[in-house]
């Protein structure tokens, strides 16, 4: 409980000058709405920093959070809250202040914060799931979607257990591409591999997918937007679009949605490579 306490202070506190320091106007990516999910603020495998660089470089006018915004898992296990999560919780109460509308649905990370369904914190309205419409008239039925994972939702102790394995594959991942980067070799992500392999294992992703399509049919929205198996994807399901906005402890991704309606999955991580050349570039010509 006081863990959660610690939370909703670090939600209702008015922003202070942590993350403050925005991108040039010019420099900036401006888009109708942005959905973004599985941040895992709490955890050493939050990509904290690449976060921050995200918020900081683009604008919209409805930012959706899609669950699993905070670890509370991992956060009962061990209380991880560097400076860097802070600053990420300060950009956006402070977007939400300059007029972004910020609407959080947790997820199951996160699912203490499902009891304040309905409240406004700091700005953020709290929801347990939302129907967007899109500039070109599409409805999009938004949840995080672990009500649709069989693993969650029959076995929940073994998903915890898969919980931990995971973070274990993620130190382990550090390591492993360390090592990678000394011989001169990519980026390899072995807990993705190893996560999506065992979730193949269980028919998981195809299962997963279809359900939550039909689900948006039955709803009568003519698509979906969701999260929580760490896997960007944006594609049709017999006549339903499917969109998936990823995650932020290894893809870097999140869901775009341009000012006529197109929808568009964004790589961060390309963004800043590319970002990185043009500087690298740049400097070879002033040399």
């Amino acid at each position: 409980m006081q863990r959660e306490a610690a939370f909703l202070n670090a939600w209702t506190t008015a922003p202070n000058a942590g993350g403050d320091d925005d991108a040039p106007k010019e420099n900036k990516r401006h888009y109708r709405s942005l959905w973004i999910s599985d941040l895992h603020l709490g955890t050493p495998g939050c990509q904290a920093k690449a976060l921050l660089d995200f918020l900081k470089h683009t604008e919209c006018e409805h930012l959706f959070l899609v669950g699993d915004i905070i670890d509370g898992w991992q956060l009962r296990r061990s209380w991880y809250w560097p400076q860097a999560h802070n600053d990420v919780v300060q950009k956006l109460l402070r977007k939400a202040r300059k007029g972004t509308r910020v609407i959080f649905i947790p997820g199951n990370h996160d699912e203490f914060a499902r009891r304040y369904v309905g409240h406004n914190f700091g700005g953020i309205d709290v929801a347990e799931e939302w129907t967007h419409q899109t500039a070109d008239g599409r409805k999009l039925w938004v949840t995080h979607g672990d009500y649709f994972d069989g693993v969650i939702q029959c076995a929940k102790w073994l998903a915890h257990v898969g919980d931990s394995l995971y973070e274990f594959t993620l130190k382990l991942n550090r390591h492993l591409n360390s090592l990678r980067a000394r011989m001169g070799l990519p980026y390899w992500s072995l807990s993705k591999y190893l996560k999506l392999k065992v979730k193949r294992a269980v028919n998981f992703i195809g299962d997963f997918e279809a359900a939550v399509a039909k689900e948006a049919r039955r709803r009568g929205a003519q698509g979906v937007v969701c999260g929580h198996i760490h896997h960007a994807e944006l594609r049709e399901i017999d006549g339903i679009v499917y969109a998936n906005d990823g995650d932020w402890v290894e893809s870097l991704t999140a869901l775009a949605e341009h000012t006529d309606g197109r929808l568009e999955i964004v790589d961060w991580a390309a963004v800043m490579r590319e970002r990185r050349m043009v500087a690298v570039a740049a400097l070879e010509v002033l040399a």
